[in-house]
């Protein structure tokens, strides 16, 4: 008995010096990898995910740590939250006041139609039933917040535009997830209810703007009001775990876990507009701590999306895949911003800002994660379904994510400062 615990000792050390060891090599690998995406000035998550495939298993062998691990879940997990927050804290409300509209109607009519469009491509391309192909277009359809935010934080694009297309990606996730999971009730033999469906997304967006707001001002409180902020020095603490409480807060209500961790960012970022002001000092520490956590995060994220490429599986449907997908950035995208942006009288959107947004639906975590669990779950057509999305993610965080900037100066959106 004895000696079987020792065994198990000496085999949980083993696992546990072999992911300290991945983990060392993905962070050295990455901070390289940053480094040569800031000489080549492109955003770093594409290097990120080039990396990841080189050092993954199916080329050079370095790293290893499965998908569905519980270390991939808790870094894909925290990760998305944390680099969400930052994206909600880099928003104003004086911009978000000026294209609200817009920002509700793509991140839900605006999936509808991108789903659709991309599903009836997958159809006629893949040759797949149609409650398949549509799918797969409900769980491609919504952008990435993991991928826009470090993209415009590195690219500094006109605020309303950076700002409009980092919020769609925030919002449309608890879309892009209701409208895959009442697709796949059908495809099973279940029932679709239109009215239940917009009830549940109603519910999941507002308990989380709530949960967000709670959580946001509780914050502020926390470090910057000028009586009760006796956590101030410890800002940096007090941000980690808000953001991992407004998650849980928003999630164990049934609510979106991401749109509130969203939601505290925009709080803790525009905590001046509530009466709140951090000391210079405490402020430029709390901004360097995001900063860092963010990078590191963002590192780990895209490094191990890469490693996790299954090239085997993907080979199954490449050139479908890729014309699908060509269809999706092409057509579904452009369809999508002009039918639900250009409306907008009250954002007046130039025809440079459309086109630019039209180029920014980079595919990424979310996206992924719904595909694992469709094939955790054995859904129909799921191994087409995440071959397709991680084509997806290939190419659109590879083409789209490195041509940003180049694109931005073309149209005149660069930012000069």
């Amino acid at each position: 008995m004895a000696e079987g615990a020792e065994l198990e000792v000496s085999s949980s050390i083993e696992i546990a010096k072999h992911t300290l060891l991945s983990c060392g090599l993905v962070l050295a690998v990455g901070t390289l990898a940053a480094l040569l995406a800031q000489k080549i000035r492109i955003p770093d998550v594409a290097v990120f995910l080039l990396t990841g495939i080189a050092i993954g298993p199916h080329a050079l062998g370095l790293v290893h740590i499965e998908a569905n691990s519980a270390l991939n879940q808790i870094i894909l997990l925290f990760g998305a939250s944390y680099i969400l927050f930052d994206g909600g804290a880099m928003l104003r409300l004086k911009v978000l006041k000026e294209v609200w509209i817009t920002i509700l109607v793509i991140a839900t009519v605006g999936i509808l139609i991108t789903a659709v469009i991309t599903g009836l491509a997958a159809h006629y391309i893949l040759g797949v039933p149609l409650i398949v192909a549509m799918l797969l277009g409900a769980t491609i359809a919504s952008t990435d917040p993991a991928t826009l935010v470090p993209v415009f934080r590195q690219v500094r694009i006109r605020d309303r535009v950076a700002q409009t297309a980092m919020s769609e990606s925030a919002f449309n996730d608890a879309m892009g997830a209701i409208l895959t999971f009442s697709i796949l009730a059908v495809a099973t033999g279940g029932s679709f209810s239109l009215a239940g469906s917009l009830l549940g997304l109603l519910e999941q967006a507002v308990i989380g703007v709530v949960a967000g707001i709670v959580l946001g001002y509780l914050a502020a409180l926390l470090i910057a009001h000028e009586k009760w902020a006796f956590l101030a020095e410890y800002a940096p603490v007090v941000t980690v775990v808000a953001v991992i409480g407004a998650y849980f807060a928003a999630d164990g209500l049934h609510a979106s876990g991401f749109m509130a961790v969203f939601v505290f960012g925009i709080m803790l970022g525009n905590k001046e507009a509530f009466g709140f002001r951090m000391e210079p000092g405490e402020a430029q520490k709390l901004d360097e701590f995001v900063l860092t956590t963010a990078f590191i995060l963002r590192l780990f994220i895209f490094i191990l999306l890469g490693a996790q490429v299954d090239f085997a599986l993907m080979g199954q449907y490449w050139l479908g895949g890729v014309a699908t997908v060509t269809v999706l950035m092409l057509v579904a995208r452009p369809a999508t911003v002009f039918l639900c942006a250009w409306p907008d009288r009250r954002a007046r959107w130039s025809f440079a800002e459309l086109l630019f947004m039209c180029w920014t639906r980079e595919t990424g975590v979310i996206p992924a994660a719904l595909a694992g669990l469709l094939l955790g779950m054995n859904a129909p057509g799921a191994p087409m379904i995440a071959s397709v999305t991680f084509i997806a993610i290939l190419m659109t965080i590879l083409i789209q994510a490195s041509t940003t900037k180049w694109l931005g100066r073309r149209l005149g959106l660069l930012e000069t400062k």
